[in-house]
């Protein structure tokens, strides 16, 4: 876990608040390597870059990048002055009201809020006394009828403000990490690359993490975690200590599979969270929950499908091992079943293919083999209609796109079929969002890479960003080994 000084395992963060992701922050972890003496303005030269903790540090890492599909989210715009069109219901079922949440010793609850980077933000107090540390959690959903989510270049959204350091001395609890200590090897899991140390006095080498189009690199500490309500404290938790950070907020809540993670490193029987409609991005009154649970049996939440988690590859990169695999057999389309080789659906065992969900992702991402056959087949369903619009794939980067100048906004409904009779039915603004204010032209928000799905692809297949589960109650019981969601009003 990484904050600023940083969180583990992939959530934004924010001064006393840290974001959250359940998906690809482990990747950091198997990216972060040691490397020569350099000192921290070196390492920062040239770099738009903030510094995150307050203290002195004078090596730094190499730089790698992360082993993750090409994608590109667009961030979100400002808020539109003028009243975004509306997305008409593609749902006969009525989402659910909030269920409330009432912490009880054995489980722990905290605000959940969207902000304008894509990303949703907790907050997390680390040290004695508690100094609030900020990060991201990506779990977000919007129910069908609201006003359609607005897409934008990243040259015209809005940066999110720098937070203000962590300062480890100010913590009586905070100790940096010796290189002989076993938590050293989560951020650097090659025994071979830490050859040089040979004294319990040296400390962990520091990490650089390559984020997406982010970067962010410090050392790593250990210090009290402090949660409430109930009010608890944890001590010993390692969390990194980022130095500097470009284009990221600061800090990233890990909430993988990984050893570092926050769920690994306090045994979380299960997680849950609802995730606010975009729409309210950088609203600090619109928030939900994230709901940490300690312990649990096997009993099911009211109203919630379940498919079971599928075993992570054993072959291919160490990142493969910290996703949330999901056994999607079909996706439909306004009831017509998309011809896809099971082979992009299921996880290889060379690592190729499957599905993942990932809070820290905003939009979607479906490798060319899955995509286009999604996408023609929304063309076929709607060109009768609207009118396709490639100038405007061309420039934003998304598609298909259509113009609706005149008309209500009405597509097929898109089902994810889970295996165990789990069917998502996602509401339309989950899928397709207005490009631009003011404009007639919507597009689907997923990405893909482009490529022709052949033997240079390696990777998940398919990753579920939050943006397709806005207003959506999500549940992650990692002790029954199950993935839960229900539509549901998240405020």
């Amino acid at each position: 876990m990484r904050q600023t000084c940083g969180a583990d395992n992939g959530v934004p963060v924010e001064r006393g608040v840290v974001v959250v992701d359940d998906g690809d922050a482990s990747e950091a972890e198997a990216a972060m390597e040691d490397s020569e003496m350099v000192s921290i303005g070196e390492a920062t030269q040239g770099m738009e870059s903030t510094p995150l903790c307050r203290l002195s540090i004078t090596r730094r890492p190499q730089h790698h990048n992360l082993p993750r599909p090409p994608q590109t989210p667009i961030p979100r715009p400002p808020p539109d002055p003028h009243p975004p069109r509306q997305i008409l219901p593609n749902q006969s079922q009525t989402p659910q009201k909030p269920h409330p949440h009432t912490p009880s010793p054995s489980s722990s609850s905290t605000p959940l809020s969207p902000q304008s980077y894509g990303a949703y933000s907790i907050s997390l107090p680390f040290g004695t006394p508690p100094n609030p540390s900020p990060s991201s959690s990506t779990p977000a959903a919007t129910s069908s009828g609201s006003p359609a989510p607005t897409a934008t270049s990243a040259a015209t959204a809005p940066k999110p403000p720098p937070p203000p350091p962590f300062i480890p001395k100010l913590s009586h609890s905070s100790k940096l990490v010796g290189c002989k200590n076993p938590k050293c090897l989560w951020i650097h899991p090659d025994p071979n690359r830490l050859n040089n140390c040979t004294s319990t006095h040296q400390l962990c080498p520091p990490y650089l993490v390559l984020y997406g189009s982010a970067s962010t690199g410090g050392v790593l500490l250990s210090d009290t975690l402090n949660l409430s309500p109930p009010s608890k404290s944890y001590p010993d938790f390692a969390v990194g200590c980022s130095l500097f950070s470009s284009g990221s907020p600061a800090g990233i809540a890990g909430f993988g599979r990984g050893p570092a993670s926050l769920p690994s490193q306090l045994r979380l029987a299960k997680f849950s969270y609802c995730q606010v409609s975009h729409r309210f991005d950088g609203a600090s009154a619109k928030s939900s929950s994230l709901n940490l649970a300690f312990s649990g049996g096997a009993a099911k939440a009211p109203g919630t499908a379940y498919t079971r988690f599928l075993s992570n590859p054993t072959a291919g990169k160490r990142a493969f091992g910290v996703y949330y695999y999901l056994g999607l057999r079909r996706i439909s389309i306004g009831g017509v079943e998309v011809k896809i080789a099971a082979k992009y659906l299921s996880p290889q065992a060379d690592g190729n293919g499957g599905v993942i969900v990932d809070s820290g992702s905003t939009f979607t991402f479906m490798e060319a083999a899955v995509f286009e056959p999604v996408a023609r087949e929304i063309v076929k369903q709607v060109e009768n209609r609207y009118r396709r619009l490639r100038g405007v794939e061309e420039r934003v980067g998304l598609a298909p796109c259509f113009n609706v100048s005149g008309e209500e906004v009405a597509f097929p409904k898109l089902v994810l079929h889970f295996k165990g009779g789990a069917d998502m039915e996602l509401p339309l603004p989950n899928y397709v969002a207005f490009v631009g204010r003011g404009s007639d032209a919507v597009c689907m928000t997923v990405l893909t890479d482009g490529g022709d799905g052949g033997e240079g692809v390696s990777g998940p297949a398919v990753i579920l960003g939050n943006h397709l589960m806005q207003n959506f109650y999500v549940e992650y019981d990692l002790r029954n080994n199950r993935f839960g969601f229900r539509r549901q009003l998240c405020l």
